[in-house]
């Protein structure tokens, strides 16, 4: 009974990577692969175009990721169940109201809202995101609080950068569809890879203030 709650926490880190990037994979393939969806799965044809498709099977993909991490680690994690919510929000309203809109705000809603807590925890003197990787880093709280700062700047850059992106692609491409292809692949393939940047940026600040052994060999 001791070891239960120890391989309930214990997760392949491959496997973690796949729960957060399977739905996005599946968002860029549905977008790439609507017309073919549409006519294979009747239930698609009168979504509209190829990102309301990509947005129907966005939502499916999330909810089955966020079910699965219950599933083996039996918790879930603060920004990912956050994440679903407002996909599942958004998609919803993106799908009923049939305006691209939604979905593509989405990112800005999220990373917005999670730089705004951070920015606002430590106004009040609280490292917020020491609440959410306490788990996987033991820092001192001078530490926590210089790496809070630089999450909720970042978390308003990604912000800015989205809105930046799916607005501007439309005034570049003119095309709706150009737009909407170049702001899927941007998601997919543009956020991903700065965000991974930025955390590998993060590791000598957490080198510096670790109080685990292994990071300051």
């Amino acid at each position: 009974m001791s070891d239960t709650p120890k391989q309930q926490e214990e997760i392949s880190p491959l496997l973690k990577m796949a729960l957060e990037l399977g739905p996005l994979v599946v968002f860029f393939f549905a977008n790439s692969r609507a017309e073919w969806l549409a006519k294979t799965f009747p239930i698609f044809e009168n979504l509209g175009g190829p990102l309301f498709v990509a947005t129907a099977c966005f939502m499916v993909a999330i909810v089955i990721s966020l079910a699965a991490s219950w599933i083996l680690t039996k918790k879930l994690a603060v920004m990912p169940l956050v994440t679903a919510v407002v996909v599942v929000v958004f998609g919803a309203l993106t799908l009923l109201l049939n305006d691209k809109t939604f979905i593509k705000m989405k990112p800005t809603i999220i990373n917005s809202l999670f730089g705004v807590l951070l920015l606002g925890g430590l106004f009040f003197g609280k490292s917020l995101l020491s609440y959410v990787f306490d788990s996987a880093f033991k820092l001192d709280k001078e530490g926590w609080m210089k790496l809070t700062l630089r999450w909720g700047i970042f978390f308003l850059f990604l912000a800015v950068l989205n809105e930046v992106v799916w607005r501007g692609a439309i005034y570049y491409w003119g095309d709706i569809q150009a737009a909407d292809d170049f702001w899927v692949n941007f998601k997919v393939w543009g956020m991903f890879p700065i965000t991974l940047i930025f955390t590998m940026f993060q590791m000598r600040l957490i080198m510096r203030h670790s109080l685990d052994d292994k990071f300051k060999s």
